[in-house]
C-alpha cells in the first residue's frame, strides 16, 4: 500500500511564515542589508537638459587654444577662470603698415571685477553691415599659446595681419565690421572696421592672427 503525502502541523506552517516575512524586513531599506539605490528622476533630468539652451556659434567662433583646454581656461586653477565674452571689451589699435602688409592689434580688455585668464587664438571674422561674412577666418600664425592672466583693466592683443588687397590684387572689399570671439567662447564682440579694404579672395590673401599676448600691442 502506498504512503500518503506527510502533512506539515499548521503551528510548523505558521512559523515558516513569521520567519521568512522577518528576513524580508531586514534586507529592506530599514535593515542592515543592502538597500536598492533609487530609481533616477526622470523628469528631472529632462528638465535640466532643456533647460540649457544651445547657441549658434557667431561668425569666426568658437575659438578654442590651440592645445588640450588649460586648467585655468577650463574654469579652475590658481590664475582664475577662463574670461567670459560678457567680461571682455574689443578694441583695434593703430595699424603699423610695411611692405605692402597692414598690421592690426586686436585687443581684449577685461572690464570685470576679478581677475580671469584668455589662452590661445581669438576668433574672428570681417562682416558687411547687415551681418554677412566677408572673405574666410583668418588663419593661425603658428605659436605658442600660452595663458595670459588678466587683472581688472588688463588688456591681451592678437595681431592681425593681411596684404593690402592693392598690392596683393585680391579682390577687395571694406567692411563694416570685425566681430572677434575671445578663446573657447562663442559670443562674439563687434567692433566697428576702419582699417579700410581688406583682401576677401584667394588664400595667398587671407588675413592672419597671432596668439594672445600680455598688453595692448602699442
Amino acid at each position: 500500500m502506498a504512503d500518503k503525502p506527510r502533512q506539515l502541523p499548521t503551528a510548523a506552517l505558521l512559523v515558516g511564515a513569521a520567519a521568512l516575512a522577518a528576513l524580508l524586513t531586514g534586507c529592506g531599506n530599514g535593515g542592515d542589508g543592502p538597500s536598492a539605490s533609487p530609481a533616477p528622476d526622470a523628469g528631472t533630468a529632462t528638465a535640466t537638459a532643456s533647460g540649457t539652451p544651445a547657441r549658434t556659434p557667431a561668425p569666426g567662433g568658437p575659438s578654442v587654444s590651440g592645445g588640450a583646454e588649460s586648467s585655468a581656461a577650463a574654469g579652475g586653477g590658481a590664475a582664475g577662470r577662463r574670461c567670459h565674452t560678457s567680461e571682455l571689451r574689443a578694441s583695434l589699435g593703430g595699424d603699423e603698415p610695411g611692405a605692402g602688409q597692414e598690421n592690426f592689434p586686436v585687443v581684449l580688455t577685461n572690464t570685470s571685477s576679478r581677475s580671469c585668464t584668455v589662452d590661445g587664438y581669438p576668433g574672428a571674422a570681417f562682416t558687411d553691415a547687415t551681418g554677412r561674412q566677408l572673405g574666410p577666418d583668418p588663419a593661425r600664425t603658428p605659436g605658442r599659446a600660452t595663458p595670459v592672466t588678466l587683472a581688472p583693466g588688463q588688456s591681451a592683443w592678437s595681431g592681425l595681419s593681411f596684404t593690402n588687397p592693392g598690392v596683393s590684387g585680391a579682390e577687395p572689399a571694406k567692411p563694416a565690421w570685425l566681430l572677434v570671439t575671445p578663446p573657447d567662447e562663442r559670443d562674439s564682440l563687434r567692433i566697428a572696421w576702419t582699417g579700410g579694404a581688406v583682401p576677401v579672395s584667394g588664400t595667398a590673401s587671407r588675413a592672419s592672427l597671432t596668439v594672445l599676448a600680455p598688453g595692448t600691442g602699442a
